[in-house]
């Protein structure tokens, strides 16, 4: 009866051993499977986003490289350009520009318009300063809005991001629109906004929603405000899971934008400085508008510029 009872034993012990290696051999299955996907996305993903990489070739104040790599706060230039809505397809001028700062240490992001009739100095264009600062890219690409920006707001851009609206209007499609309030009310483009009032909007409606200027009574930094607010809310969308993975939406993304980037350092953004989206404020350079030899500008004040200088530096600081 023992002998029974050993041999039952054994055989419990030796069908459960098999269940245990079936079990752990779909696991490794699994996690082949996974792994390879993964890798294939990884190399997908690598590949796309590399298309969209282009050296600066600007003077920069620090090591860009550096910061990114000790974690610390980081400056983006955004810039947006008319290239490739409402059928253009010309270089064009940065009628969007704005400072991004990120901050994971006090979990900080701020975003810090310039408009784009700015009076100002070109990095490297004597012969054409002062103009407006949305010609900086129009004379010398990003290299040169990013310096002329730094020279503007005495702090380092550590990298830029150049983004066409027709592409925005494409990205904003991809993630299944975004969601926005209005600040006012106006009708523009055949839309109908209302103050308050949150919208879900597709990219057209997007893209029209932050282009209207002349029947906002705050005119062009009225604009810059509903264009910080769809920024933002694209910020959120691509923050998701399920975006972040989305090859096609990565293929649309780089093929509108450029950037000087690297991938791994859009890694160690993703990885490390997710915390810095948990607050975010909102600036812009105040200027007053003037005649000067026939053309409008936007001429801000000594003052003014020292004010977001010391905002934008204290974002900087850990």
């Amino acid at each position: 009866m023992q002998d029974v009872k050993n041999v039952h034993k054994h055989h419990k012990h030796h069908t459960k051993h098999k269940a245990l290696k079936i079990i752990s051999a779909i696991i490794v299955t699994i996690l082949v499977i996974a792994g390879g996907a993964f890798a294939v996305y990884y190399h997908n993903a690598r590949s796309l986003f590399e298309a969209s990489y282009v050296p600066s070739h600007g003077k920069k104040l620090r090591n860009s490289g550096s910061i990114i790599d000790n974690k610390q706060p980081i400056s983006i230039l955004l810039l947006g350009t008319d290239t490739g809505a409402l059928g253009r397809d010309y270089k064009g001028r940065t009628d969007s520009m704005m400072v991004l700062t990120l901050n994971p240490a006090k979990q900080l992001t701020t975003i810090t318009s310039i408009a784009r009739d700015t009076r100002t100095n070109i990095a490297g264009y004597p012969e054409f300063s002062p103009a407006k600062i949305n010609a900086a890219y129009a004379y010398g690409s990003a290299g040169a809005a990013m310096a002329t920006v730094q020279n503007l707001i005495g702090n380092p851009i550590d990298f830029y991001v150049l983004i066409n609206m027709g592409g925005l209007e494409k990205v904003i499609d991809q993630v299944g629109g975004v969601d926005v309030t209005s600040p006012l009310t106006f009708n523009f483009a055949g839309y109908s906004f209302n103050k308050g009032q949150t919208y879900h909007m597709d990219g057209n409606k997007a893209l029209q929603f932050s282009r209207m200027r002349h029947e906002d009574p705050l005119g062009d930094y009225g604009r810059q405000n509903r264009q910080r607010l769809v920024i933002m809310a694209l910020i959120n969308e691509l923050k998701k899971p399920s975006n972040l993975a989305d090859t096609k939406l990565l293929g649309m993304f780089t093929k509108n934008v450029q950037t000087d980037l690297q991938f791994n350092q859009l890694e160690d953004l993703i990885l490390n400085y997710r915390d810095a989206s948990k607050h975010v404020t909102q600036d812009h350079l105040q200027g007053q508008g003037q005649m000067i030899n026939g053309q409008s500008y936007e001429v801000v004040s000594n003052e003014e510029k020292n004010r977001v200088a010391a905002e934008i530096a204290k974002a900087l600081q850990q």
